[in-house]
């Protein structure tokens, strides 16, 4: 058992470099090896949808289709090019695996894991046996698909399914702000221990999995904090959900308003609102069509809109690459993981909060 004390992302500062060469924040890049930003939008219904997919990737953000939303047959030719990850439930890709391997190939195996390049097994508990064995089965049978798995909240279960050939592992159990799990179940591990451990492991092991530290990103500097830790990318949900262009359905003074009267309603500053909800809230298990319904473990809010995916997104990419420029780190690749950083007080990020 470990007593040392874990840390969070608000409990540390990132320290510039001794002396920088980097003249402007514009000399620095901050895309990775797929021209993307590091950034993931959730796989959550009220933050990504069909209609919004496209703009996501156009903002070079990847976004993931949450479970039991698919493409219609001919939705699908606008969308294959893009970069995105199509999320299913263990138990229906366990089924589908299990028939393929059994030799029943009918045209829903086939969907499954010839339809898609990448595939996001969504489940809340990503340490379960079960998870390992068709992640395994997966990567035997279909080597060229990427698979992103988790949630997981042990740096050696990163380590795990990593090895186990996962392409992406999502750390972080309950620290969502539509998540109730940590606060009710009592398990966590707080985000910025748990990024720093698993890249420790990654680079001790010489491991390609990326990290993607999901969950409970309060702002910009969150972030980038969490990127200097060593995650490769960021999943986002509340924030991307507070986006005019978001899935959520469009409120104003309560009343539920279709999205293009809603998008003119708030450009005259109306306080237009967006409903934000966790994805085992029961409402969302009744639309997966489950016939026994659980206790919840996620909670229904409502965001007022703030900003388009657009300027939050240019906002992003201007801290992060000043950031870097104080760093004295010109590319993303060198600034994750290896930058300097230390503890602070509470009294010292109080200083800085606005």
């Amino acid at each position: 058992m470990n007593k040392q004390p874990k840390f969070d992302l608000k409990d540390i500062a990132i320290i510039p470099a001794i002396i920088s060469k980097i003249d402007s924040r514009n000399e620095c890049n901050v895309f990775n090896e797929d021209r993307m930003l590091p950034l993931m939008a959730a796989p959550m219904d009220t933050v990504v949808c069909s209609k919004n997919l496209k703009k996501m990737f156009n903002e070079h953000i990847i976004p993931c289709m949450p479970r039991g939303k698919r493409f219609k047959y001919w939705e699908e030719h606008r969308f294959r090019d893009l970069f995105y990850f199509q999320s299913f439930g263990l138990s229906e890709i366990e089924d589908q695996l299990r028939e393929y391997q059994n030799g029943n190939v009918n045209s829903l195996s086939k969907e499954y894991f010839y339809s898609y390049n990448n595939i996001l097994i969504d489940i809340a508990n990503g340490h379960m046996e079960r998870l390992l064995d068709v992640l395994k089965g997966i990567k035997k049978e279909f080597p060229d698909i990427k698979v992103m798995v988790g949630n997981v909240a042990h740096p050696l279960t990163y380590k795990n399914l990593a090895m186990a050939g996962a392409d992406y592992v999502r750390i972080s159990i309950g620290s969502g702000t539509g998540c109730t799990t940590a606060a009710n179940v009592a398990i966590n591990y707080p985000m910025g221990s748990l990024i720093s451990e698993c890249y420790k492991i990654k680079k001790d092991s010489d491991l390609k999995t990326k990290i993607v530290a999901d969950g409970g990103m309060q702002g910009y500097d969150d972030i980038i904090k969490a990127l200097a830790l060593g995650a490769d990318y960021i999943m986002i949900g509340s924030l991307f959900n507070k986006a005019i262009e978001s899935a959520g359905f469009n409120y104003l003074y309560g009343v539920k308003i279709p999205f293009h009267i809603a998008k003119y309603l708030w450009k005259w500053k109306l306080p237009v609102k967006k409903k934000y909800r966790g994805m085992s809230t029961k409402s969302v298990q009744r639309g997966w069509g489950k016939t026994k319904i659980v206790t919840a473990e996620g909670i229904t809010k409502y965001h007022r809109v703030k900003y388009t995916l657009s300027q939050w997104n240019e906002n992003f990419m201007d801290y992060l690459k000043s950031n870097m420029s104080y760093c004295g780190v010109d590319n993303l690749n060198d600034f994750i993981g290896n930058v300097e950083w230390e503890y602070i007080t509470s009294n010292a990020l109080k200083r800085f909060q606005k």
